[in-house]
C-alpha cells in the first residue's frame, strides 16, 4: 500500500483554509513543548477513542517529528477505515521554522 503524504506548504493551506484536522502522535512532553495549534494529540491513551468517535470522512494531517513514524500512524488509521488522511512529510520539524505553533 503506498501512503498518502503532503507537502508541508499543502499542509499549511489545509491549515489555513481549516479544511483539514491534525493530529500530532509525538510524545507528551513534545506535544506539551509545542504543536500545531488546535492538533489533536493521539496517543496509546486515546487511540480506541479517537478511532470509535472520529467521523472515518474526516480529512485530516498526521505528523510526528520527521516524517516517518507518521507515514506508519497513517497506514494504521486507513486499515481503520479513515479515508481522507495523509502523512506530513518533513514532520514538525519541518513545520516549526516556518510557520507558528503554539
Amino acid at each position: 500500500m503506498e501512503i498518502p503524504q503532503i507537502q508541508i506548504h499543502e499542509a499549511k493551506q489545509k491549515f489555513d483554509d481549516k479544511s483539514c484536522v491534525f493530529v500530532d502522535i509525538r510524545d507528551s512532553g513534545s506535544y506539551r513543548q509545542a504543536h500545531i495549534p488546535g492538533a489533536i494529540h493521539l496517543h496509546d491513551g486515546n487511540v480506541q477513542e479517537f478511532l470509535q468517535k472520529t467521523a472515518k470522512s474526516q480529512a485530516m494531517v498526521v505528523y510526528c517529528y520527521h516524517g516517518n513514524s507518521s507515514l506508519g500512524a497513517t497506514a494504521f488509521l486507513i486499515e481503520n477505515g479513515f479515508t481522507d488522511v495523509a502523512s506530513m512529510s518533513g514532520g514538525f520539524e519541518a513545520w516549526r521554522p516556518v510557520y507558528e505553533c503554539e
